[in-house]
């Protein structure tokens, strides 16, 4: 039962639940009415001091207690299912309507949250004992074998190397009882206060295997190996108030940065980028989360814009690890939420506070993945203002695998009139880049392959698409535009589902490896295979994918709008045929022409061939560009024009993304000044080369995809060398 301060004198109310108007006689009365009795429900409310001697001076004088009625009692049951956590208001009005004191209410409310952990416990603890104990029969039954084992010939002891089997099984069972046992004492360390074992919740999985070639000399590079994503854990107990500190400084950072000019920051030398003054920052925030590592770069960006969102709603995308990545998942290859500090207060993000872990790409296996372990933290500063920040949590939990922290990162969104919000956003980190490859070395180095106008740009670009799938207003005068909303919604869910494919496979991430073959003449082109194995969304079998990365001396508008175009399509796409390819239909998805996504239909020029459905997505914005198509059945897509579900379409995607070269940083942008501005172009297949998931991959078929991605790659510089010529 709840025990009361010592201070609280017997027969007293508590002076602070007394109403103003309670006359003496009423607590007289109500004292009067008290009398020692028990409950078996929880029902009895002890309204007076705790029990002991040490605490009542007059040890004869009797407790006095309240038995309420059995229609009081079902009453308070039953809104306790509902509400166990009353507020004032509410148990005021729940002793109106009882006949009750809120005191009396609230200590009832008290016991019975008690009486409910104590048996919650109780049995959680006994669950926990008998699995427990099981476990460890099953141990020394297997110890027990295994000192016993006798040979099966001579009857004798085993000698070594014959074991070999039993062994390793045992050892394996072992392991698994270990973390078995290890799981459920982190359980039982939430009720008995025992201390924590660690243990991972991201399971290491197995590397993927490299190509069996036979005698075939094979070259295995691998990008972005850190096993840092794979190795954290969520945090203890005794790191989460650190944690908490931390966000809650780096908070207050960001706001100023977003809001703060020069000296901190400066504007770069061809005036598009804010650029931060390292020297003005440690004196501004010397408190930050520590100095510089060795060998690390600073990369450091502000950019604001204007977005077609509501700020609410852009909050609740940020803060949902599933919808986040999605939204960037240009950039974010992958993503996962460790643990949830705090939900937020008054059914909102306000206060919300998340442990993630998150990898970071650039579509090119040449560039590695940036992986990092940070904290996400939620705050509403104002009315229709709201930040929402990053910081790396390697000060807490130090890694050696580190290449990547985030300091003080995120954005900042005011509420604009008609739906929109205005975002600044500030992207600092400090990395170790030495795996770049020499192409993207200046684009990376330039803070565009990763800084705040990449975030931006993507965010503007993805709130227009948005605002698309939820138009009514569709113009019905253009040919191919497609009016069905239903059918609007189900080809942009399938087009996105492709983008999201093609730019999971494309970079070099931890989960893949990359694979150059030796002594084939195109040691830029790299492969790797993956199983598909009862997944709709792709067709079963072996998928090969094959991806190189380029630099061409034409601006990265030129390049998209050539790889984009339909009538352009035979003069680079192998597979057409040179059959003549014509739009059937399309949804415009942006302010700019060149996004939007397309139904391709391609004519075959041989008139036994079918004719071939090609899927495609283009998207642009100042940063960057894609081009993402895949071969689609013609019976599935008229099932998704009409508004059928897309997720059971298979997909193989392939495509391109184009990038400036980070160069002449006045032609950062798709627009075309003209300049002499270049462009890194990646191509990227994939191809089903069985349909057989079991079967294994020949040489033949990486030959040929080989020589299908060099072909193509020849042909769409031969064609833009003409153009710019």
């Amino acid at each position: 039962m709840f025990q009361q301060p010592n201070n609280m004198m017997e027969g007293q109310l508590h002076p602070l639940e007394m109403t103003q108007n309670a006359s003496e006689s009423e607590i007289a009365r109500m004292r009067d009415e008290e009398f020692d009795s028990t409950n078996k429900s929880g029902s009895e409310n002890h309204e007076l001091g705790g029990s002991g001697d040490d605490q009542d001076p007059r040890p004869n004088k009797k407790k006095r207690y309240h038995r309420h009625t059995q229609h009081q009692i079902q009453e308070m049951e039953a809104f306790f299912k509902e509400c166990p956590h009353p507020d004032d208001k509410q148990r005021k009005e729940l002793g109106r309507e009882l006949g009750l004191e809120p005191l009396q209410v609230k200590f009832w409310f008290q016991n019975k949250r008690t009486q409910m952990k104590t048996q919650h416990e109780r049995h959680e603890n006994t669950q926990l004992r008998t699995e427990n104990e099981k476990l460890r029969a099953d141990n020394m039954r297997y110890r027990e074998a295994l000192s016993t084992a006798s040979c099966p010939n001579c009857g004798g002891p085993t000698a070594v190397g014959q074991m070999s089997f039993d062994e390793h099984h045992l050892r394996l069972e072992n392991s698994r009882l270990r973390e078995e046992i290890d799981r459920i004492s982190a359980i039982a360390a939430k009720y008995v206060g025992k201390p924590v074992v660690n243990f991972p919740l991201l399971s290491s999985p197995a590397p993927p295997r490299p190509f069996d070639f036979g005698s075939q000399p094979v070259t295995e590079e691998m990008y972005g190996v850190g096993d840092l994503l794979r190795s954290i854990s969520a945090p203890s107990e005794a790191d989460k108030p650190m944690i908490i500190e931390l966000a809650v400084a780096a908070m207050e950072e960001l706001v100023r940065m977003a809001q703060m000019g020069e000296p901190l920051w400066m504007t770069s030398l061809d005036g598009t980028t804010c650029m931060l003054n390292e020297e003005e920052y440690i004196r501004t925030f010397p408190s930050g989360i520590g100095p510089k590592p060795t060998g690390f770069k600073c990369e450091a960006s502000k950019e604001t814009t204007v977005v077609i969102m509501n700020h609410i709603n852009l909050v609740e995308i940020l803060m949902d690890v599933n919808q986040w990545s999605t939204l960037f998942s240009g950039i974010v290859s992958k993503a996962s939420t460790l643990d949830v500090l705090s939900t937020g207060v008054a059914g909102n993000y306000n206060g919300a506070l998340q442990v993630m872990t998150a990898e970071f790409q650039v579509l090119s296996p040449l560039v590695p993945t940036r992986e990092s372990y940070y904290v996400r933290y939620c705050k509403q500063h104002a009315e229709g203002t709201w930040a929402v920040v990053d910081v790396s949590l390697d000060t807490i939990r130090p890694s050696p695998t580190v290449r990547c922290r985030r300091r003080p990162s995120g954005c900042l969104i005011q509420e604009m009139p008609n739906g929109y919000s205005k975002v600044t956003w500030v992207e600092h980190v400090e990395v170790d880049d030495g795996g770049v490859h020499n192409l993207y070395k200046q684009l990376v180095s330039s803070g565009h392959a990763f800084g705040a106008r990449r975030w931006v740009s993507t965010l503007d670009r993805q709130c227009e698409r948005l605002a698309s799938l939820m138009a009514s207003n569709i113009p019905t005068g253009d040919v191919g535009v497609i009016t069905n909303q239903d059918g609007r919604k189900s080809m942009l869910k399938l087009a996105e589902r492709m983008v999201i494919s093609f730019c999971g496979g494309v970079s070099a991430s931890t989960a893949h490896t990359w694979t150059t073959l030796s002594g084939t003449g195109a040691d830029d082109v790299r492969v790797m295979t993956r199983k598909s194995v009862d997944d709709p969304g792709r067709p079963p079998g072996i998928v090969l994918s094959a991806a190189t990365s380029f630099w061409l001396p034409v601006s990265p508008k030129r390049v998209f709008d050539f790889l984009r175009d339909e009538h352009s399509r035979s003069e680079w796409d192998i597979l057409s045929n040179g059959g003549a390819v014509q739009e059937m239909a399309h949804i415009a998805n942006g302010r700019d022409p060149g996004n939007c996504v397309s139904l391709l239909r391609v004519n075959s020029a041989n008139s036994s061939q079918s004719n071939m459905l090609i899927l495609q997505e283009s998207c642009t914005d100042p940063t960057a560009s894609f081009v993402i198509y895949a071969p689609v059945d013609i019976v599935a897509m008229n099932v998704v024009l009409n508004g059928g579900d897309p997720d059971y379409v298979a997909l193989l995607p392939s495509g391109f993304a184009i990038l400036p070269d980070g160069m002449t940083v006045t032609d950062v942008g798709m627009a075309d000044s003209g300049g002499s501005s270049g462009s890194l172009l990646t191509v990227a297949f994939q191809i089903l080369v069985d349909s057989v998931p079991t079967a294994k991959l020949s040489l033949g078929s990486v030959a040929t995809v080989n020589n299908l991605i060099a072909c193509t790659v020849e042909r769409i510089k031969a064609s833009l060398s003409c153009d710019n010529a």
